[in-house]
């Protein structure tokens, strides 16, 4: 039966997330209707609570959540290749044939209206023999795992700084595609812990000489201004100036950097060393996520890394603001979710 109300957090501005009942939506004859299951908390979400959410598409007085799970409850007699309690993940930017609700879908809704459903499009299907919380992952792999495969990482050595959710799946997907060595630098012991566990070499660069450990897992070889890594390949999913400031300091001539994290400051790179190393310098990477996700749920369903480690902590969505200040908090959280299902 269906209920005639759902809960749904609503984005109010700075610091004011609001829990209400909204009406059940109604099912067209092109639509389906989803119970979302869970849907992890996202930086954007993270930095709207803290800053303000337009710069994110994150608009005020509306829902909001883009990662997400969901289980198919409604169907309508329209859609094909759809059956009820199907797994799926509205796709972001498509699920609500809208971009501007990119990271407003819904995820931090227990039921989203899909209108003119399509798989393949507007949800992508998702196996059963995936954990749901590592299925709950799925969009920070898609952005890591653009990062790392921009960098053709096959028999290279890999830096990545930063252990949060993104930083993590481009690690993982590094060794995937056959990287030789995948170091992973942050400053919290408790993400490099769960890195470790996954065979990640790691560093902590607040208790650690980065440079000394980096010579010391890949070799050392000759830059513009003496002794530097070996490292081939480094990705950014940080964003900061102290980045750029390591990879400066680090990269050997021709050493790659992808730069996956979304600096909210410009950064400044020594355009002299640019110029005479030749580093290489790109972005997170352009491969549409219906390319990539067969290769993320290769990854997930070969059992070869324990996923669902990266989610640290779980609230029900009348504790959203809780969870949202949780996921602050870099040195005790990795990613946080929203967990709809008991």
């Amino acid at each position: 039966m269906k209920p005639e109300t759902y809960k749904a957090a609503i984005y109010r501005g700075i610091g004011n997330v609001e829990v209400v009942d909204m009406p059940y939506p109604e099912c067209g004859d092109d639509d389906a209707i989803v119970r979302n299951l869970i849907s992890p908390i996202c930086g954007s979400d993270v930095s709207a609570y803290q800053h303000g959410g337009d710069a994110n598409r994150i608009w005020k007085d509306g829902e909001f959540g883009h990662e997400m799970v969901s289980e198919v409850v409604e169907i309508g007699k329209n859609v094909k290749g759809l059956k009820l309690g199907d797994r799926v993940f509205p796709n972001m930017d498509k699920a609500k044939r809208d971009r501007m609700r990119v990271a407003t879908v819904g995820g931090f809704s227990e039921y989203v209206h899909i209108p003119q459903c399509e798989v393949g499009y507007s949800v992508l299907m998702l196996p059963d023999d995936i954990p749901l919380e590592s299925a709950a992952l799925m969009e920070p792999f898609v952005i890591g795992t653009r990062g790392a495969k921009s960098t053709e990482p096959k028999g290279k050595t890999v830096t990545v700084f930063g252990a949060g959710a993104i930083g993590m799946s481009a690690a993982i997907m590094s060794k995937w595609y056959g990287a030789e060595k995948v170091m992973v630098v942050d400053i919290s012991d408790k993400r490099l812990d769960v890195a470790k566990s996954f065979g990640l070499e790691t560093c902590n660069s607040a208790s650690e000489d980065l440079k000394a450990k980096s010579i010391e897992a890949f070799g050392a070889s000759m830059g513009l201004a003496g002794e530097c890594s070996a490292c081939d390949v480094y990705i950014d999913a940080v964003g900061n100036q102290a980045i750029l400031d390591s990879f400066q300091m680090l990269a050997k001539p021709m050493a790659r950097l992808a730069v996956v994290g979304v600096y909210h400051e410009p950064g400044s790179l020594n355009m002299v060393g640019l110029c005479y190393a030749n580093w290489q310098i790109s972005g997170c990477g352009r491969s549409p996520i219906e390319e990539l996700w067969p290769e993320i749920l290769a990854m997930m369903q070969s059992g070869q890394y324990d996923i669902p480690k990266i989610i640290s902590h779980k609230y029900k969505i009348d504790d959203i603001e809780e969870a949202i200040k949780q996921a602050m908090k870099a040195d005790e959280s990795l990613k946080v979710a929203i967990n709809y299902v008991d």
